[in-house]
């Protein structure tokens, strides 16, 4: 059997094109495997994995959940806000009290960039990075990339532009990466002040006019204004924002093209996207949330066999 090239999966760097080939193919088996009557396979029935969260979530803690269970595997939620993290207790005890349970696989997310990375240094469990603060968000970009690849055929050669809040996202990072390992051209979006300095050193283009950015793009993944990471004022308002950064059918009707629209969700409505685009039949943000039980399963399946 073909084998990922590492036992976690703790960002999209750490993943070779021929990894992201490999969790495509097995998700593609997956995603026929949730559109049968019966959406449920023995895959992983000796498996046991803790989602453990420690910020809040609801499209990533439950593709997660669900896929874990097609898969057959047994699963435990944590959550720090009812925790013993609570009263002090350190992210190593949090984690080894869980693996002493017979835990064979963990899934975090951590509001700190690399807290993963610091735990696959320490515990034998597999680690799935499930957002570490602004740094990366791996299964989003493979899910992302995935429906590319099945909205167009082919992820190399296409030209995907990130548009929105850059500096907070790890969806943008992590888009980045994956999206230039498969030969796409990669352009961010967005508000000077929302991009970061380090941007251009990624090899992307960088562009200010959100029209020009749609002009030049096949693919847009439209992200959300991430306010609850934003500690100082980045634009005047979220009406102006709206005003300059905000996609809606007027300004698609301009552009002389078809553009396929993505976002990671959860959706501003008004603000980054108007409803008239979110619901059109270019907008493929729903494919993206199916494709994301499907690719998770691929990753939790590859990567449980990876360390047997």
């Amino acid at each position: 059997m073909e084998q990922l090239s590492t036992k976690h999966l703790l960002g999209i760097k750490g993943l070779t094109a021929e990894d992201i080939d490999l969790i495509f193919r097995t998700a593609d088996e997956f995603k026929d495997v949730i559109n049968r009557p019966i959406k449920k396979v023995p895959s992983l029935r000796d498996i046991t994995i803790a989602n453990v969260f420690f910020e809040n979530s609801t499209r990533t803690k439950l593709s997660f959940e669900l896929a874990e269970k097609r898969l057959s595997a047994d699963v435990i939620n944590f959550s720090s806000s009812s925790s013993s993290v609570k009263k002090g207790e350190t992210l190593l005890d949090t984690v080894n009290n869980i693996l002493s349970m017979k835990v064979d696989m963990i899934v975090m997310r951590h509001s700190s960039p690399g807290a993963p990375h610091f735990l696959s240094k320490h515990i034998d469990a597999n680690i799935v990075n499930a957002g570490d603060g602004t740094h990366e968000h791996p299964t989003q970009a493979l899910l992302d990339t995935y429906s590319i690849r099945e909205r167009l055929g082919d992820v190399a050669g296409k030209k995907v532009a990130v548009i929105g809040d850059i500096l907070h996202s790890r969806v943008a990072l992590s888009n980045i990466f994956a999206l230039q390992k498969l030969g796409a051209e990669v352009m961010v979006c967005g508000p000077n002040t929302l991009l970061p300095k380090f941007i251009g050193s990624l090899g992307v283009k960088v562009e200010l006019d959100v029209k020009k950015a749609l002009e030049w793009c096949d693919v847009a993944n439209v992200l959300r204004i991430q306010l609850e990471r934003q500690h100082i004022k980045y634009f005047p308002s979220l009406r102006e924002y709206s005003l300059y950064y905000g996609i809606n059918k007027a300004l698609l009707d301009t552009i002389d093209k078809e553009i396929v629209i993505m976002h990671p969700g959860p959706i501003n409505r008004g603000v980054e996207l108007n409803s008239d685009v979110a619901d059109s039949e270019n907008a493929i943000i729903l494919d993206q949330v199916e494709n994301g039980v499907a690719v998770r399963m691929a990753v939790l399946y590859l990567l449980a066999s990876v360390s047997k």
